[in-house]
């Protein structure tokens, strides 16, 4: 186990989060990937697109793993003029996590949770690394991060 991973279980346990987090030989890092690894549909994965707007504030788009996100309507959201997608070491230097394994929740940025990952029963999301990934209801995604649930996909 990483010291990514290391540090997501550690936030998990401290904040009383309830999920699971699962380890793995193979790479979870696409959404095909992810629900291979996970025996899971690909609905049931969500990933993390970080977004950063004009003052470098980072926003997390939680969409699931089949939908694509609208940037026009987060701009609206937000009532911001110019948001851009972040860089790997944009996104490492603002979650503490790495470019395909980022969690959705333990770090400070705007959590935006689309409406359809809400309509879930059990979501998956990453895990810290690129070979892990976190299993939890919605409603515990959004009570550990303190999410907006929104419309924000295309």
């Amino acid at each position: 186990m990483n010291s990514f991973d290391e540090k997501l279980i550690a936030y998990i346990s401290e904040n009383s989060v309830n999920a699971e987090h699962l380890v793995f030989m193979e790479s979870c890092h696409s959404v095909a990937e992810a629900a291979h690894a996970a025996n899971a549909a690909p609905q049931d994965i969500v990933k993390n697109i970080c977004i950063l707007d004009e003052q470098g504030q980072l926003i997390v788009a939680i969409i699931k793993g089949e939908d694509k996100m609208d940037l026009s309507k987060i701009k609206n959201l937000l009532g911001v003029k110019k948001l851009r997608t972040a860089t790997a070491d944009e996104i490492l230097q603002h979650s503490g996590y790495i470019c395909g394994g980022i969690p959705s929740f333990g770090y400070e940025a705007i959590f935006l949770i689309d409406t359809k990952v809400m309509e879930n029963t059990i979501v998956y999301s990453g895990g810290g690394s690129q070979n892990s990934l976190v299993r939890m209801s919605p409603k515990a995604l959004l009570d550990a991060n303190n999410g907006q649930v929104v419309d924000i996909r295309k």
